[in-house]
């Protein structure tokens, strides 16, 4: 298939982006982020787990946007997932319905029904032109946050469980819990390898601070943790339990174990994501966990827009 190109705003130039990319493509999405939240809120191993998808083909589903001096200004990737990112310096220019367009037509072109693209809340001219394209509301998600004043205190565990931080030779069986409890709402099981580059691979990996949870040597918890250097409090990526041990307390359980190994590690906060169809937010409301800020994942039914960009 013939690669597609945005059709951009005078003045700019594009092309596929490459891992070679990974660190500008970061620090473009940084100052969207500095500008959009006060802070920088993801590093450098999340562009490169985009990459890492087993079905983005990086030459066909990237844009990397430059402006006339060469400075990037804008970046895509659509994967029956996309994202668009606009530097805040390039913004109101046509580049985000430019890149929200192309998405459209490279889902189209590669065959696929729909694809979803995640949006703040707060960024009203963005969730506009989602609308204005036709993108509809599909989940709401969450930053929550762990205020820590004081030292937390944790529970004592259930009768029988045992937790402990993640050490090496534990991924193989936490890569199999996590995506046995993630399969109850998320729309593919990710292999050990793509899990891996999202999550034990990148260097911001803390084990240290990723406790487990046992019940007779079998693994039964996971709260999973990144150290980001970018921000000055704890980051918790993943939280799963295993189904017949649910309604236990273990996953508050992992929750404390990781304030406090946080705590410790000097930081004042902690930090993760939730969204709806994981009915999650409830426990951690009651962990004590409030809303930070809120995102909605809108999505676009293809089929309804055009066979393919050629018959438009």
């Amino acid at each position: 298939m013939p690669l597609l190109a945005p059709v951009l705003p005078p003045g700019y130039r594009s092309r596929p982006a490459t891992a070679d990319d990974i660190g500008t493509i970061h620090t473009l999405v940084a100052a969207c982020e500095r500008a959009l939240y006060g802070r920088v809120q993801t590093d450098a191993g999340a562009v490169a787990a985009v990459f890492a998808r087993p079905g983005l083909v990086p030459e066909s589903d990237t844009v990397l946007v430059h402006d006339r001096c060469g400075r990037p200004a804008a970046w895509a990737w659509e994967d029956r997932r996309s994202e668009v990112d606009v530097h805040p310096d390039h913004r109101g220019r046509g580049l985000g319905a430019a890149l929200l367009d192309w998405a459209g037509d490279r889902g189209l072109q590669a065959g696929r029904e729909g694809i979803v693209q995640t949006v703040p809340d707060g960024d009203v001219g963005a969730v506009a032109l989602l609308r204005s394209r036709g993108y509809a509301p599909l989940v709401t998600a969450w930053l929550l946050e762990y205020s820590m004043p004081d030292e937390p205190v944790v529970p004592a565990p259930p009768s029988g469980i045992v937790v402990r931080p993640l050490r090496p030779g534990d991924e193989p069986a936490t890569h199999v819990l996590v995506m046995d409890a993630f399969d109850e709402w998320q729309e593919r099981r990710q292999s050990y390898a793509e899990w891996a580059k999202h999550i034990i691979d990148r260097p911001t990996f803390a084990p240290a601070l990723s406790p487990l949870a046992f019940d007779d040597g079998h693994l039964v918890g996971a709260a999973l943790s990144l150290d980001l250097p970018e921000r000055d409090e704890g980051y918790i990526e993943q939280v799963a339990v295993r189904h017949d041990h649910r309604g236990l307390g273990i996953a508050r359980l992992l929750l404390r174990h990781t304030f406090l190994a946080f705590y410790r590690a000097g930081r004042r906060s902690c930090t993760l994501w939730t969204h709806s169809d994981t009915g999650a937010l409830d426990l951690y409301l009651k962990v004590g966990m409030t809303v930070r800020h809120s995102s909605t994942v809108f999505r676009i039914d293809l089929r309804s827009q055009g066979a393919s960009p050629a018959d438009r």
